[in-house]
């Protein structure tokens, strides 16, 4: 959490952060963290990967990193490029605790069909958020525990399908861990008991921020190569077109919006946003917005001012703050009457978040973040739509009434297919009805 009223930090990428991270240090004591559960039961976990890219394979390597015992037996992608490419890293990384195969490499949007069907205990999920709901459905429905990179839909139609899910995930005893990693980091989970327990009073007021540039910096855009049809330029650029990303409010926002849900301990009840695209105006780039400033408003009256913005040239500004009727809270720090500042150990999160998964497997109580992620996510989904439509959005509209269904036409009529393209509309003027 950094402190968002003076402390600049440049935004990183999952990818880039997964480069600078201490991984050794990290994964020891995510080890230790659980040794007694895996020593009470030694059976192995054995792991498949949904969504081969660079981020599910950070995802697998982090999964891999955090337990003794996990082995990767299968992935899946659209694209055999990408298994191919993730199965070579992984081996690479972790000699012995990778043993898929060409054989258990599935490709074409029916593949993680195909890996459902192997002995796979534990599924990680990192497609497109278009691809969330339908995955995350199956994969419970075939009695598989669960990780999920975050954002977990892309609209209303998407949300409720994934709180389904949840809840039949919890009838049936299985684990959803989300990668919202700052519920797994000490400096946060620390400073929440201390929040919760009143150390700054009632919460007021919040702030959060994604600012920084064009996500192209970091390797998401990629150039037409020869032979790609026109729907596999649009999967491959999937960062870029709202049916498929949600928009960047929601596909990076999300984590510092979950933050102030979990603080104020509820969702907001209503989202008035602006935004635009002002800079990215190359039609590379999609539908997507390149700015959103939204303001929230929750049940208990206080007010989050979160902005998230992708422009070249302007200040990085990535995370949260509370005002408190006592103090406020950011980075790990209180501040006020009881004044506090994190100096312990803080393994690194990303890790620790499947070692918590794979303990609470392990020990038959199984975590279930469903419901918080999916909460975020709609967080950032109704900061959307205000921006798109110039409405305010209430978040009882979204939940119950709205229609909304990013997924194109021909896609709900033919499926999924690697030809043309689906026909998506122009970025949002700002009056958009509200559906």
């Amino acid at each position: 959490m950094n402190n968002a009223s003076s402390e600049k930090s440049s935004p990183l990428s999952r990818r880039h952060f997964l480069k600078t991270s201490a991984a050794v240090t990290a994964a020891g004591a995510a080890a230790a963290s659980f040794s007694g559960v895996f020593a009470a039961g030694s059976d192995k976990i054995r792991i498949g990967l949904i969504g081969c890219g660079s981020r599910g394979t950070g995802a697998a390597a982090n999964c891999l990193a955090s337990s003794p015992g996990v082995e990767l037996i299968a992935l899946a992608d659209v694209f055999p490029d990408h298994t191919e490419a993730a199965l070579s890293q992984l081996k690479k990384d972790h000699p012995g605790a990778v043993t898929a195969t060409k054989e258990t490499c599935f490709t074409g949007f029916d593949a993680y069909k195909q890996l459902l069907r192997t002995e796979v205990d534990l599924v990680l999920m990192a497609t497109p958020p278009h691809f969330r709901p339908i995955h995350l459905k199956a994969a419970i429905e075939a009695g598989k525990n669960v990780f999920m990179e975050k954002p977990v839909a892309v609209d209303p139609a998407g949300i409720r399908s994934v709180l389904a899910s949840a809840a039949r995930a919890t009838q049936k005893k299985l684990a959803i861990v989300a990668g919202t990693q700052r519920r797994h980091q000490n400096a946060y989970t620390e400073l929440m008991k201390r929040v919760h327990d009143g150390a700054i009073g009632d919460v007021v007021a919040g702030e959060a921020y994604w600012n920084g540039p064009c996500v192209r910096t970091y390797g998401f855009y990629h150039d037409r190569q020869a032979g790609w049809t026109d729907m596999e330029y649009m999967i491959r650029n999937w960062y870029f077109y709202s049916w498929l990303s949600g928009d960047h409010i929601v596909e990076q926002h999300v984590h510092n919006l979950d933050v102030i849900n979990w603080a104020i301990g509820a969702p907001p009840v209503e989202a008035l946003a602006v935004g635009g695209r002002q800079w990215r105006v190359e039609p590379q780039y999609g539908n997507i917005y390149d700015h959103f400033g939204v303001r929230y408003r929750y049940a208990n009256g206080a007010i989050l001012v979160s902005e998230a913005r992708q422009i070249n040239g302007t200040e990085g500004r990535v995370g949260e703050g509370l005002i408190g009727l006592k103090g406020r809270a950011s980075a790990g720090r209180i501040e006020g009457a009881n004044a506090w500042k994190w100096e312990g150990a803080n393994p690194d999160p990303y890790v620790q978040e499947h070692a918590d998964l794979i303990a609470s497997i392990r020990a038959g109580q199984p975590l279930n973040e469903g419901k918080h992620v999916a909460e975020a996510t709609m967080t950032a989904i109704i900061g959307r739509m205000s921006a798109y439509s110039g409405q305010p959005v209430r978040w009882d509209f979204a939940m119950k009434e709205s229609q909304l269904d990013l997924t194109p036409k021909e896609i709900k009529e033919g499926g999924y297919k690697l030809g043309p393209a689906p026909s998506v509309p122009p970025p949002a003027k700002g009056n958009e009805e509200l559906v």
